[in-house]
């Protein structure tokens, strides 16, 4: 297997730019120098090895098959280039997220249906200050007071009422 010789960087630093926080964006420059200088190093060596004038080396050299065993010996030199193994992974990883991504946005777009519902119901509802105490007690259950059935103390919040315990108040142990 050969590598192929990349032209230049396919990365899209500016969209890359776009989605990195604030304070994250000493770190992506400093990526992406890095980067770019290893791109460069990479670009000033030559695509293919030196050529390489085995007649001249024959010449000049008195032992005898040295030279034809060098030169067998690099026409057969190959360098083996890493699989990518990689990138499989990360297109399954991002169809993975794709896939969260989508059912996060179908689950938003029910709650936002959900919230528009519930926006539509108060604003149809007469102001609160125009209610009566049973439209009060029709439109909204739950702010009602129900003086007969459940009677509270003023101001009627639950901090107020008999046997209230704070979610905060330590647990009683029993020893």
């Amino acid at each position: 297997m050969s590598a192929k010789r990349i032209a230049g960087s396919a990365i899209d630093w500016a969209k890359i730019a776009e989605r990195v926080p604030e304070a994250q964006k000493p770190r992506f420059l400093q990526f992406k120098a890095r980067s770019e200088n290893y791109l460069r190093r990479v670009m000033v060596n030559p695509e293919n090895p030196p050529k390489i004038d085995w007649a001249f080396y024959k010449a000049k050299v008195p032992v005898p098959g040295m030279v034809d065993s060098f030169q067998k010996k690099y026409e057969t030199l190959q360098i083996p280039y890493p699989q990518d193994t990689v990138t499989p992974l990360i297109d399954a990883q991002e169809k993975e997220v794709k896939k969260e991504v989508a059912a996060f946005k179908d689950a938003s777009s029910q709650r936002i249906k959900a919230y528009q519902a519930e926006i539509d119901n108060i604003n149809s509802l007469l102001p609160f200050d125009q209610m009566t105490l049973e439209e009060l007690s029709e439109s909204c259950p739950e702010a009602a007071l129900e003086p007969l059935t459940n009677p509270t103390f003023w101001p009627h919040n639950p901090e107020e009422q008999l046997g209230y315990k704070s979610d905060d108040a330590p647990k009683e142990s029993s020893h």
